[in-house]
C-alpha cells in the first residue's frame, strides 16, 4: 500500500481545522478524505465503509476520542482500524487510554507537517509492513508471548505481530500469568508492558533473568512509561530492547529482527 491510497475519515467538530487538517493530508498525498462532525456520524460511517485509518480530534460534540477509539476497539468489524488523535490535550487521564488502545500516533495542536507524514508513514506500515527477515528460521516458526493488562493493547500488538508472518502467539493479562505459561511452554521472543498490576513488566524480567529455564529468551518492551530512573532499572534487568507506546510498526518490526 502507498500512502495516496489510504483511505482516511476526519472527526473534527472545527470547519477551521478541519480545512487545515485535509490541506497538510494533501501536502503528504492522500485526498481521499471524509469529513464528519461527530463520534456517532464516525462510527456510522466506518461500519459500512471501513477505512483505512481514522483521525480525530480529542473533544468532540457527542464524546471524546478516547470514548471514539474504545468504542471501535471493543467492535469487530472497526477493532483493527489504525486510529490517529489530533489534539492539545496533554493531560494523562486523557491520553493513558487512548495509548492503551493501540493508537497509530499522537499529534499535538499544531503539529508539523513532518509529525503527519512520519504517521500516515506508519499507518501504511502498520496495515502492510511486511514479514520478518529472519535468517536462521521462519517467522511463523516463532513462539511470541504478548503481556499486556489491557486487552485492547494486546490485540493491537498481535495485529502487528500477525502481519509481520509471525502465527504462534500467547497472551498474558499481567506478570504472574506469564510467569505460569513461562514455567510450561518455550518462548523465542517475550513482548511485555511495563505498567501492570500484580507484577510489573520489570519484575518480570528480573524473574525471567534470574529465576527462570529461559533466561535468555529476548524480551521487547513496549510502554508509554517515560520516567527515566524507572527506564533505566528496566534496562538494568536485562530487557532486550524498549520502545514507546504509540508505537511505530516498522521500528518495533527491526527491532524484534535484531534481538532474534
Amino acid at each position: 500500500m502507498h500512502i495516496h491510497e489510504v483511505a482516511t475519515i476526519l472527526v473534527e467538530p472545527s470547519v477551521a481545522q478541519r480545512r487545515i487538517i485535509e490541506g497538510f493530508l494533501k501536502e503528504v498525498g492522500i485526498a481521499d478524505v471524509v469529513w464528519v462532525k461527530t463520534g456517532s456520524e464516525a462510527l456510522a460511517f466506518i461500519h459500512k465503509n471501513s477505512p483505512d485509518l481514522v483521525i480525530s480530534a480529542m473533544h468532540l460534540e457527542d464524546m471524546t476520542g478516547t470514548d471514539l477509539v474504545q468504542k471501535m476497539r471493543g467492535n469487530s468489524v472497526m477493532s483493527d482500524i489504525p486510529f490517529m488523535l489530533i489534539s492539545s490535550e496533554t493531560h494523562y487521564r486523557y491520553l493513558e487510554p487512548i495509548r492503551q488502545a493501540g493508537v497509530i500516533a499522537l499529534l499535538p495542536k499544531p503539529f508539523e507537517l513532518r509529525q503527519l507524514k512520519k504517521a500516515i508513514e506508519s499507518t501504511v506500515n502498520y496495515l502492510d509492513p511486511g514479514e520478518l527477515d529472519m535468517r536462521h528460521f521462519s517467522s511463523e516458526d516463532i513462539k511470541v508471548l504478548v503481556v499486556d493488562d489491557s486487552l485492547t493493547a494486546r490485540k493491537h500488538i498481535k495485529r502487528v505481530l500477525i502481519n509481520m508472518g509471525i502465527e504462534n502467539l500467547t497472551e498474558a493479562e499481567n506478570g504472574c500469568h506469564a510467569l505460569e505459561l513461562i514455567e510450561n511452554n518455550f518462548f523465542d521472543l517475550i513482548v511485555t508492558d511495563y505498567n501492570m498490576p500484580q507484577m510489573d513488566g520489570q519484575e518480570l524480567i528480573e524473574h525471567v533473568r534470574n529465576a527462570s529455564a529461559q533466561a535468555s529468551v529476548p524480551i521487547l518492551m513496549v510502554s508509554s512509561e517515560h520516567d527515566d530512573s524507572r527506564l533505566a532499572a528496566v534496562q538494568q534487568a536485562g530487557v532486550s530492547a524498549i520502545c514507546d507506546k504509540p508505537f511505530e510498526s516498522d521500528v518495533v518490526k527491526k527491532l524484534i529482527e535484531r534481538i532474534l
